[in-house]
């Protein structure tokens, strides 16, 4: 049985290249463009981990972090980033996330967590 995956990023083109590349190693890939619809997903869906966008609009991912964390404190939460910083990156792992990840992510890595 393959892995369930919710995809979380405003960026389209980066989601669906990313939902692409986990779909060709048999990850079954849910996207959403935003953390609103995701926390709707995740209230009605079970996923094995979620990959989140650290700055989006309306809801950060720190702030979605939270939420999610709230509906299911089990969930693995990875943060991906073009701008890593380690006070992000604390509060991040204080919240919760399994790991903060910079873009470009390498896909093999990001696979393996």
């Amino acid at each position: 049985m393959s892995e369930k995956v919710l995809l979380i990023d405003d960026e389209t083109d980066f989601l669906d290249i990313m939902a692409e590349r986990m779909n060709n190693r048999d990850i079954e890939v849910t996207t959403a463009t935003s953390a609103k619809k995701a926390l709707g997903l995740v209230a009605s869906e079970s996923y094995d981990a979620i990959i989140l966008d650290l700055q989006m609009p309306e809801m950060d991912g720190l702030q979605a972090l939270e939420k999610l964390k709230a509906l299911n404190p089990d969930l693995q939460v990875f943060l991906l980033t073009w701008h890593a910083t380690v006070e992000k990156g604390v509060q991040a792992m204080k919240l919760g996330a399994s790991d903060v990840i910079e873009k470009p992510a390498d896909i093999e890595m990001l696979t393996e967590r």
